[in-house]
Order: structure tokens, then sequence, then C-alpha cells
């Protein structure tokens, strides 16, 4: 189901839920997501291990890239950030206004805020396990982590499924799980579209995109512009990998000599448990720390991981310092980084690295926040600086 709204309409209420079937309407399975980058929004053997001294004296191991080793990297996995950064530039010529986590439409007092994206190459390790039952939560994560960056309540949800030849017991989990991820955000599965494309996909494989629609008062939106230097980087650990980066991992998994079903090196879980634990859903969790004040940015961390994310919330001139010890990264990312040989940088510009949203905010917020915060975790990872970029320490 498609709704449009003229320019200035109020949303007086929600629409009953409903799905239209089709079957002459054709989905590419991959495509570049206009505000959020890369393989959906939605890069070498083995390491050698160093151990770094934190500045408390403790010590912890961090891997550095075998000398002579050719690693991988995200572009020869196939998915090429710089590509997908310059095709944003070219669009925001012709729409002002795109490139940010989500799109603020005017309306009324309020702005409605809206995403779009899908779930990558998470889709291929979902008809490798099987488990279809969580990746609808993946993509509700996806758009609705986007748009609560600009502080607005998630309102409804529409999705789109398509496949070659409809397999109804498969499509109701993957459907179950959207709407098990409405119902963590707090939001209305509004409608959908189901489209049987016979011949367009490989048997017993779908394709899925999601559309979010939210909304803040315009005095109370998040845009980043009254962050200064010397404010602070809360950072909410991840589940894992979440929804982007699987081009990468799929390649580490094939030369790494492991299965989907082999146990996760160091960990009683298998790989294919550990790669498909849903993305978090952000949305209650942050709309709290809103309200407690002090809130002036957020990024949710996806394709581009901390370099390319983190910045698009700070004015001209502004950049972060990343403090890497100040959380524990887990273990399924120090396996994907030493089995495919992948330099630090690569890791931190593909991956959430165990922190799936940032927040900024000033050091007396940051404080009120970390002590008070005994329903989750957040850590301080890091502060804002002069001079623009992402540097690590």
């Amino acid at each position: 189901m498609t709704t449009s709204l003229a320019a200035n309409t109020e949303l007086s209420c929600y629409f009953a839920s409903s799905v239209r079937h089709s079957s002459n309407k054709p989905n590419p399975t991959q495509s570049h997501t206009h505000g959020c980058l890369f393989e959906h929004c939605n890069h070498r053997f083995p390491l050698v291990l160093e151990f770094r001294a934190r500045r408390n004296g403790k010590h912890r191991p961090t891997y550095a890239v075998a000398k002579g080793d050719l690693g991988l990297t995200y572009k020869d996995a196939g998915v090429d950030i710089d590509a997908g950064a310059e095709l944003v530039k070219r669009i925001a010529k012709m729409a002002p206004g795109i490139g940010g986590f989500g799109g603020l439409f005017p309306l009324g007092d309020s702005y409605l805020v809206a995403g779009t994206d899908g779930v990558g190459t998470k889709l291929k390790l979902a008809f490798e396990t099987g488990i279809h039952d969580t990746i609808g939560i993946d993509l509700v994560a996806m758009s609705v982590n986007d748009i609560v960056t600009s502080g607005a309540k998630p309102l409804f949800f529409l999705d789109y499924f398509a496949t070659s030849h409809l397999d109804v017991d498969l499509a109701e989990k993957v459907i179950k799980g959207i709407v098990d991820g409405c119902q963590q955000s707090g939001c209305v599965l509004l409608g959908g579209e189901t489209a049987e494309m016979p011949d367009f996909y490989a048997n017993g494989e779908y394709d899925l995109s999601g559309f979010a629609v939210g909304v803040v008062k315009k005095e109370s939106v998040i845009d980043g512009k009254n962050i200064v230097a010397g404010d602070v980087l809360i950072g909410l650990p991840s589940s894992g990998v979440h929804s982007n980066g699987f081009s990468l991992v799929r390649r580490v998994l094939s030369r790494s000599g492991l299965s989907l079903t082999d146990q996760l090196p160091g960990e009683a879980i298998t790989l294919g448990d550990a790669l498909m634990a849903p993305t978090v859903i952000y949305v209650k969790q942050v709309l709290d720390l809103i309200s407690k004040g002090g809130v002036k940015g957020m990024a949710h961390i996806t394709g581009g991981g901390f370099t390319d994310n983190i910045p698009r919330v700070f004015p001209k001139g502004l950049g972060a310092v990343i403090d890497k010890y100040s959380w524990e990264i887990p273990t399924l990312f120090k396996w994907i980084q030493k089995a495919g040989n992948i330099e630090d940088a690569e890791m931190n510009r593909t991956f959430n690295m165990g922190i799936g949203m940032v927040l900024v905010m000033s050091e007396e917020a940051s404080c009120r926040i970390l002590e008070g915060n005994g329903a989750y975790n957040a850590y301080r990872i890091g502060e804002v600086v002069s001079g623009e970029g992402v540097r690590y320490r």
C-alpha cells in the first residue's frame, strides 16, 4: 500500500493495514540508499597478535595485519563505499537536503521524518541458515534507527517483499519478524507490497525493502547544529554485525575454511547464529535518553562504520577522536578481522565494531546519563575535536 500526503496536509489518523499483491513490478536486489550509504542504508589472513598498553596500565589484545599477506577489503568483496558517496553527492545536487539519516518534511509545527533501507546480503545468510523469523527485525531496525537520530518517534512502517515464487509459510515468518520489529520500535505496520516475479530471483530466495515514517516537533528536532569541540560521544552497544558489511563477511567466511554451522572460535555459539543476530532497535532507549536532555546529535553506525557516519552529524570544521579501548570489541569482529586479515582502518569504515548508535552530548549531560543508566549499557567512547574527520587512539 502506498500513501502520499500533499504539502501542509495534516496526518490525522493511522490507516488500516493492507497488503497489495503484484506480479509485474521488478525490484533490484541491491541498491544505494540516498540517506544511508553502501550495500543498503543501505573491506586480508593470519594476523600477528599484538598487545598495546591502555592508559590505565592494563593490557588487552588487538590485531595487526601480518606483513606480506594481502588482506580483504570491502571493495574486494564488491562494495565500493566511495562510489556510493559520489552518487549521494550527485543526487544532492538534484534534490537538496539529501544525505542525512532521515528526510524531514514540514507538517504544521512538526516534521515528518522518513527513511528507507534493506538488509543487504545478510539475506544470503538467511537463505543458507534457514533463519527467516528475525530478518524482518533487521529490516525495521535499519529504517527506524535512522529516523530516530532526528529525535523522531516512529509512526508507521511499510514493507516490500519480492520473490520469484511465493512460499506462503516462509513469507509469514519474514512478516512476523517485521511485526516484531514494529512492536519493538512502537510503530504500526501500516501496509506493504508482495511481488511475485517468476524467474527474477533464484528458487527459494527473496528480497526486502522497508520504509519508516516518524514525527518530531520542530523545536525538538536534533540536527547537530549546536555541537561544539569538547562535547562527548556516548556509544550504545550492538548485537553484532547488524545488517551491513555482509558482502565482506561472506568473503571472509569462504576464505576461513569454516561453515555457518561451525562454532565461532572462542564462543559457545555457531557462526550462523552469531552473524544472524538481529539488529538492535534503539528507538525506545534513544527517545528515553533524549527526554533526559542534552543530546545534540546522533549517528546510526551502518555502512561506512565510525569513519563515515559520525562526521555526518557535525558542523563544518569539527571531527572526533575515538578511544578504541573504551569498550570491549565483540569476539565476532576479532574473528572477522583475523580470518580476513583486515586492516584496522578498513574494519572501522565497514563495521560497527560493537557500537551501533553514537550520541553526541555535553560533558554534563554525559555524566548524568552514564551515572544513571542502570537499565542499559552505554559507553563514553570519545569526544568532539576541532578539525574534520575521525581519529582513533
